[in-house]
């Protein structure tokens, strides 16, 4: 697997604080990356991630609009660690709060080593906002709770 050795190295070197997947709370998406998702040398791309990151996020966004969205922003967005070709990595995402027709998201991702009895940690965090749409995608208010 090509993350392997990288991923240990990296892993001995984290603090014993790194978080763990929220025991709380369930994945909104799951993927294993594939080589076509990386270069060379096994390392994911940070664009691949941003897209999963930008689908797992219109999950609850979708829900709370009850229909169409579109994101709007990438408000933050940061790469802790290096996502490797064959790791488990796991979408944690949940609204923040909502105006009058958008719906900010906090999205977590975590990866899973399968090389290192699962060991997981937090490689990347996001907060998105997204915008409710009508079917000719003009903004819509979002209907109430």
């Amino acid at each position: 697997m090509a993350g392997c050795s990288h991923g240990a190295n990296i892993l001995s070197q984290l603090p014993a604080s790194n978080g763990l997947p929220p025991p709380d709370r369930h994945a909104v998406l799951r993927v294993m990356p594939q080589p076509s998702d990386a270069n060379i040398h096994g390392d994911v791309f940070g664009g691949w991630i941003m897209s999963q990151v930008d689908i797992a996020g219109s999950i609850p966004a979708a829900r709370r609009a009850r229909g169409r969205i579109a994101t709007i922003a990438v408000n933050a967005f940061t790469f802790k660690h290096p996502v490797f070709v064959g790791d488990l990595v796991s979408f944690y995402a949940e609204v923040l709060r909502t105006g009058t027709t958008s719906i900010t998201v906090s999205v977590e991702v975590y990866a899973e080593r399968q090389c290192l009895d699962q060991a997981a940690i937090k490689v990347t965090e996001a907060v998105l906002t997204y915008v409710a749409t009508d079917d000719q995608r003009q903004r819509r208010t979002l209907p109430a709770i």
